[in-house]
């Protein structure tokens, strides 16, 4: 008997936890079990193929927003080659509309429904065994025979110490992002999230953890992402789980924590201060500023303590922070969402993700979306399209707003030249729109820009604006300034093969420069000419245009001493 389990994730470096799950759960069976994991960038047939060698007697597979196109594609062409082996689904793209998927899909034997470590181990069981147990017996599934759905009870949860550690030192772990749960359920009951549904939040034990946390450490794994929904809503357990990483860090390995920023207490403040840069990043969901938006989506937010909380963190210098907003909500209009944008843009995170609301099967925000007027696709990721405060027009606009946020913002890539044009602009949001506007007018979306492309369009762009009256500023004092400033950044990544046609010409430094560099370190190093003083560390703290000085600056960019957070190269004065 052999049981295929298939994961299809959404890139490469990930790893899906629920199957790993699944298979150290049902040890008993494990000479049964193949697991075999694919990206949606593979070629369909590629996985087909794949699927198709191993002949398995049961198929699994588990179904996300990301990959139930292909899933479902993959269940027509699979079933026409070896119809007689059952298949069977999980996950959340199949758990809350399963009748109608089922009924739709004849192809499919079945689905389990929820927490399913249990349930597939029975389910497993029973075909390996032959078990008396019947599938009627077994909790958790709906599953057709002859034509007719039968649905079984639901799962109990599962002591989440139960399930044994799913990763091993003989896997390949070195290039994935290792996904890692100490918890499961949520305290909180956001309208668009499927987590509001578990109403059962439970720890795995604090000795459990710290052990599976030394592995990860002592393989030297890249990136440890917790997927436990709000990990700080548990004091004593984030204390215990932050003070051990931090004790046995060998700076190498990060930990990614989604944390509720106005919950966070003092002594987890100071406890987080002291962390080596890199150690770990955290990702605040404010996802609006709108109190009426909050109120509806039954959010709890503190917004003033939450905006005191990331502005101490960013001053440490030492935590990636993301802080993200949803477009879509209800109650949220063009303006409003334009509003909650510049209150979080201007706390300067690390990344300010801007996504646009999913309206998710099972969630509270699918059960009204009539009543809040939203359209949205019918295929997944089931993207909003409307809604009664959110015309389309107003969608597409803001996502214009998104992808120049992506290029130019949370790339820091063009740190410093986006910081200072947002002190001409009345708001940040304002410079992201007209920037995507001049994008889309000259046809400059869909394309693949180089970074050196990238600046000479700023530039055209910032030159557009001042040619149009749009900007007051004084053209010749404001376009050498942001002529360097692009130079900045362009060193600030990399040792430019190609020189910008807009830099400063080197040739009359040519001996000063020389000897401000007795060594010749080559690639490795780079000395430029500016005539402002920009910031060597933070770009955020920018208050205003610097003004031009009268001699000229030496900025030293090393390569081999790189920024643990942003990547950039290590700046001095000289």
């Amino acid at each position: 008997m052999k049981i295929v389990l298939t994961a299809i994730n959404a890139k490469y470096i990930h790893s899906n936890l629920a199957l790993r799950n699944f298979v150290v759960y049902t040890a008993d069976c494990a000479d049964h079990l193949i697991l075999k994991e694919y990206t949606i960038n593979h070629a369909p047939d590629q996985i087909l193929q794949g699927i198709y060698r191993e002949q398995p007697d049961v198929l699994c597979i588990s179904c996300y927003i990301w990959n139930i196109s292909m899933v479902e594609s993959l269940l027509t062409e699979f079933h026409k080659l070896l119809p007689e082996v059952p298949i069977w689904l999980g996950g959340p793209e199949v758990t809350f509309e399963a009748e109608t998927f089922l009924n739709t899909h004849p192809q499919v034997t079945g689905i389990l429904r929820g927490e399913g470590e249990n349930t597939f181990a029975a389910l497993a069981r029973h075909y390996v065994y032959g078990s008396p147990e019947c599938l009627e017996d077994i909790p958790g599934l709906i599953f057709s025979r002859d034509g007719e759905l039968f649905q079984t009870g639901e799962a109990l949860p599962l002591p989440l110490d139960r399930i044994p550690f799913c990763y091993d030192k003989t896997e390949d772990l070195a290039h994935r992002i290792i996904y890692y749960e100490s918890s499961r359920g949520c305290p909180f009951r956001c309208s668009y999230c499927l987590s509001s549904i578990e109403k059962n939040l439970r720890f795995r034990s604090l000795d459990l953890v710290k052990k599976e946390l030394s592995f990860f450490v002592e393989q030297e794994i890249p990136q440890v992402k917790f997927v436990d929904r709000t990990f700080n809503c548990n004091h004593e357990h984030a204390m215990e789980v932050w003070t051990y990483i931090q004790s046995i860090d060998r700076g190498t390995t990060n930990f990614h924590f989604e944390v509720s920023g106005d919950l966070l207490r003092e002594e987890e403040l100071q406890l987080l201060s002291t962390f080596r840069p890199g150690l770990i990043q955290l990702e605040i969901g404010v996802q609006s500023t709108n109190p009426e938006t909050i109120r509806e989506i039954h959010r709890q937010m503190d917004l003033p303590r939450l905006k005191e909380v990331v502005n101490r963190i960013r001053a440490w210098h030492n935590i990636h922070m993301h802080l993200d907003l949803i477009a879509g909500l209800p109650f949220e209009d063009y303006d409003t969402f334009a509003r909650s944008f510049d209150e979080i843009f201007a706390l300067a995170p690390s990344q300010l993700q801007l996504g646009f609301l999913k309206v998710l099967k099972g969630s509270d925000m699918f059960e009204h979306a009539k009543e809040y007027g939203i359209l949205y696709h019918d295929t997944a990721p089931y993207e909003v399209m409307a809604t009664k405060w959110l015309p389309f027009d107003d969608i597409l606009r803001i996502k214009r707003v998104e992808e120049m946020l992506e290029v130019y913002y949370n790339s820091w890539q063009y740190a410093l030249s986006i910081r200072l044009l947002t002190c001409i602009y009345e708001s940040a949001f304002e410079l992201f729109q007209r920037l995507g506007d001049y994008y889309d007018d000259h046809g400059l979306f869909g394309c693949s820009h180089s970074r050196l492309a990238r600046c000479e369009i700023l530039l055209d762009f910032l030159q557009e604006e001042l040619a149009c009256g749009y900007l007051s500023t004084d053209a010749d004092q404001l376009l050498p300034l942001f002529r360097e400033a692009l130079t900045y950044d362009l060193y600030a990544r990399e040792n430019c093969k190609r020189r910008p046609a807009w830099a400063t010409d080197l040739a009359p430094f040519k001996q000063e420069l020389r000897a401000r560099n007795p060594e010749n370190k080559g690639s490795l190093r780079h000395t430029e000419v500016f005539h402002y003083a920009f910031p060597l560390l933070d770009c955020a703290d920018i208050p205003s245009l610097p003004k031009r000085t009268e001699e000229p600056l030496f900025y030293r960019f090393n390569y081999e001493e790189r920024d643990p957070l942003t990547y950039q190269a290590h700046i001095e004065l000289l």
